[in-house]
């Protein structure tokens, strides 16, 4: 199972330090805005293409190894931002959010075009991999960024709705890359360029954070201790664990839907296409959801992971395409509460100095979830003998992470019944 969480520390949890931005105004909706967007970006890169996959794997046929090669043409992002950005963290912490993202947003449009004059597969490959360089910076700086603005049920209710436009964006990346694709395998392409739109309004109307919501952490702290403050390894590794094992839960319905209806003999675009719908909807109303409770994400992960391992389990049993559509939509309402409280607890652990750093570590953990979970789930494919078997075994050990989660919040009695506190460090 993967590690266990331990509760933040008081000072973490019960910070009042105001937030250091209006939370209020057309500068806060523009800001938040640009932040939401950046976070698209991302997932652009990583399912924008997939609609001309077959297109491009005609073209590129006589390339000796293409069959391997193209697909990994669309997975290479994912891989290079789940290995980069931990190194990613580390320079936001140094060089500062706002100039890392502004200059990996300007590179992310010439990185991301670069096949529309490539013709070489290698190339594009090549081009795809500094797409995902420039994505694991644009993806921690923008989380970090809402952590430096926000605090407490803001952070909270903002951190929700990164995952409810990334879900949601998912669907739409999709049928806009299928649209595209229509005219031709390197039309999609093009769209990287939105994020030249971006970076002006990025550079002038996003603030430079300052590390002043530390000092109301520490208030009462001797001078110098804030300086000999470690980074805490111990309860971010819990969290990037979990985390790790999530993203596989997370990304298991958009991954193996198509395939998973095609087994039941449901073969049209169309109605596949309204079934992922459905689960992308439902991941948003769990964000939603998440959002509104208003409460501590700790003590709410167990009944998380439990939603997510009931979905799982009716999928598994499903043997008609309607029952299998309830199984993803129950998974997918556990999936968007997930996500926000994994990075909710993540962001209430660090503080201003450290954030850059333990967001990078939190996104490779979600990214290499990400990567590997096709890879697992081929492997028990494999091992049981069918696809929706892979999907009851993941169920029942998602039952069995929920179960220890909440045994050892039992024993160590700290369940906290309290509402998330206004602020946040």
């Amino acid at each position: 199972m993967p590690g266990s969480v331990p509760p933040p520390p008081p000072a973490a949890v019960d910070d009042a330090a105001p937030s250091p931005v209006a939370v209020s105004g057309p500068a806060h909706r523009l800001r938040l805005t640009l932040l939401m967007a950046g976070s698209c970006l991302p997932i652009l890169g990583a399912v924008l293409i997939a609609p001309v996959l077959p297109k491009m794997q005609e073209y590129f046929e006589s390339v000796p190894g293409a069959e391997a090669l193209v697909p990994l043409a669309l997975t290479v992002p994912a891989l290079s931002l789940a290995l980069l950005a931990p190194f990613a963290g580390v320079i936001v912490d140094r060089l500062g959010r706002k100039r890392l993202l502004v200059v990996a947003t300007l590179l992310y449009a010439v990185f991301g075009t670069a096949p529309l004059w490539l013709d070489s597969l290698g190339g594009i490959i090549v081009s795809r991999a500094l797409v995902g360089v420039t994505e694991a910076a644009i993806m921690t700086c923008c989380t970090t960024l809402i952590g430096d603005y926000y605090s407490g049920h803001q952070r909270v209710k903002y951190l929700a709705l990164q995952t409810m436009c990334a879900s949601a964006s998912a669907t739409v990346f999709f049928v806009v890359g299928g649209a595209a694709g229509a005219a031709g395998w390197r039309m999609p392409f093009w769209v990287y360029a939105v994020s030249l739109v971006l970076v002006p309004l990025m550079a002038i109307a996003l603030p430079n954070p300052a590390a002043r919501t530390v000092g109301a952490v520490d208030a009462e702290a001797p001078a110098g201790a804030e300086a000999r403050r470690p980074f805490p390894w111990r309860p971010l590794a819990g969290i990037c664990a979990l985390t790790f094992f999530g993203a596989m839960v997370f990304y298991t319905v958009p991954v193996e839907m198509a395939y998973l209806l095609d087994d039941l003999g449901v073969s049209n675009p169309g109605a596949i296409g309204l079934a992922t719908a459905a689960a992308s909807a439902a991941t948003v109303g769990g964000a939603v959801t998440f959002a509104r409770l208003r409460r501590s994400p700790e003590p709410m992960l167990p009944a998380v992971f439990a939603v997510c391992a009931a979905g799982f389990g009716v999928m598994f049993l499903a043997d008609n395409a309607p029952l299998l559509i309830v199984g993803a939509v129950v998974n997918c309402l556990g999936t968007g509460m997930l996500l926000p409280a994994l990075l909710t607890s993540a962001m209430s652990r660090l503080a201003f100095k450290d954030r850059g750093r333990g967001t990078g570590l939190w996104t490779a953990a979600f990214f290499g979830g990400e990567f590997v979970c096709p890879l697992v789930l081929l492997a028990l494919d494999s091992a049981v003998g069918s696809l929706s078997g892979a999907v009851g075994v993941l169920g029942l050990v998602t039952a069995v992470v929920a179960a220890g989660l909440r045994a050892m919040r039992g024993r160590a009695g700290t369940a906290d019944p309290r509402p998330l506190p206004e602020q946040l460090a």
